[in-house]
């Protein structure tokens, strides 16, 4: 089964994403540009709202750290270890499973590695139970010989056991975006969770803001600023997409039905709330989607961005956040009309223009009174309930 997240979502003027200059990002899309907000910025957003509203429990979470090293060694400590050994012995742990150290920063990976909690946890408790083994393990020479020796001294039962760790750890959001360890591709993991960037439903145009600061201690019969600049931003409404395999998912988290259950309301609640962070204490961009619409289904996947490839604009008396529903209501009967609803299961949206609705009034769709309705609909369907059967809340 996929369940699909689309929202419409209007920005104040904000500079929530940017790109290596300090613009915010931005593309091209039918002929024009657009605002853009990256999946990875969203998916970063994701995340940390699990943590922030709690929506996961901390031993169902990942840590993303080029610093192992100094945790599975803090954990060593404080189990009693001494911080030298601790490090050394988190070192052979590491270089065992042939994830390589920075060379000019031999404390950090080389890159970041994407590990469950428990798998974290696991690994510390590996490198304790096998600490004599691993202290032993010559590291007379240095560099990429000691790198080498290092991992070929240790016993091949400690190494075996170090790589059956890496399962996961049942991790909800490793198992949602998957992760990719370049020196131990069979420890890959495929992403459940497909998040596309989110694009402006209309064209956008880059301002900037000219600013000063003023030195409070300035002399009275002094003028002028101590500091000035300019920061670019835009105000755009954004289409956001996204899908999840619930078979992909229940399989990255071991088989566990209840927990990938628990991931997909946690992902669905921390979609709708989660805002990038970017530039907020300068513009405070805290504005809410305009509608959530999920959608559950057997087969076959749409993405609704295409309804905007004309950009919406404010025109007959709708603003641009009623036309943007108006242009995805329209674009969702087309799909309809053209491939049909077959292997949809049902489709629940939630929005504070209804009246914009033509075509999501219609089965398979229901339009619902809350968020929280749309969530907890999409969720019956998707884990075998029988609510694609019911209408829901009446809007």
């Amino acid at each position: 089964m996929f369940v699909e997240l689309h929202l419409i979502q209007h920005f104040a003027p904000s500079n929530l994403n940017r790109d290596d200059t300090g613009a915010p990002k931005d593309c091209e899309f039918g002929g024009v540009r657009r605002a853009r907000i990256s999946s990875q910025c969203i998916k970063r957003a994701i995340r940390t709202t699990f943590q922030r509203e709690q929506l996961l429990s901390p031993e169902h979470q990942a840590i993303r750290t080029k610093r192992l090293l100094g945790e599975l060694a803090d954990r060593l400590v404080a189990a009693g270890k001494d911080r030298e050994q601790a490090l050394a012995v988190a070192q052979r742990l590491i270089e065992s499973l042939g994830l390589a150290l920075a060379t000019r920063q031999p404390e950090k990976t080389e890159y970041l590695v994407f590990l469950g909690r428990h798998e974290v946890e696991r690994l510390a408790n590996l490198a304790a139970e096998a600490w004599d083994a691993l202290v032993a393990v010559d590291d007379a020479r240095s560099g990429e010989q000691q790198r080498k020796k290092s991992r070929s001294g240790i016993p091949s039962e400690i190494s075996r056991a170090a790589h059956q760790i890496l399962d996961g750890g049942k991790a909800v959001d490793l198992a949602l975006f998957g992760r990719m360890l370049a020196d131990l591709p069979e420890r890959n993991i495929d992403a459940a969770c497909q998040v596309a960037h989110a694009i402006s439903t209309n064209r956008v145009t880059m301002e900037f803001d000219y600013y000063t600061a003023v030195d409070d201690l300035l002399p009275e019969e002094t003028a002028g600023a101590d500091m000035i600049g300019t920061v670019e931003f835009n105000s755009a409404c954004y289409y956001r997409y996204l899908n999840v395999d619930t078979e992909q998912l229940v399989s990255n988290l071991q088989g566990d039905t209840d927990l990938a259950k628990a991931g997909l309301h946690a992902l669905l609640q921390a979609a709708v709330s989660a805002i990038p962070t970017g530039k907020q204490n300068s513009f405070a961009a805290q504005n809410p989607p305009s509608l959530v619409f999920a959608v559950v289904r057997q087969r076959g996947l749409w993405s609704l961005a295409n309804a905007f490839v004309e950009p919406a604009r404010p025109r007959d008396g709708r603003d641009l956040v009623q036309e943007s529903i108006r242009k995805l209501d329209t674009y969702w009967g087309r799909l309809v009309g053209m491939y049909g609803a077959d292997g949809i299961q049902g489709g629940w949206v939630a929005t504070h223009e209804p009246d914009q609705l033509q075509a999501l009034r219609s089965a398979p769709c229901h339009p619902v009174k809350t968020v929280s309705h749309v969530i907890e609909q999409a969720l019956s369907a998707a884990f075998g309930g029988d609510s694609h059967q019911q209408k829901g809340a009446p809007a």
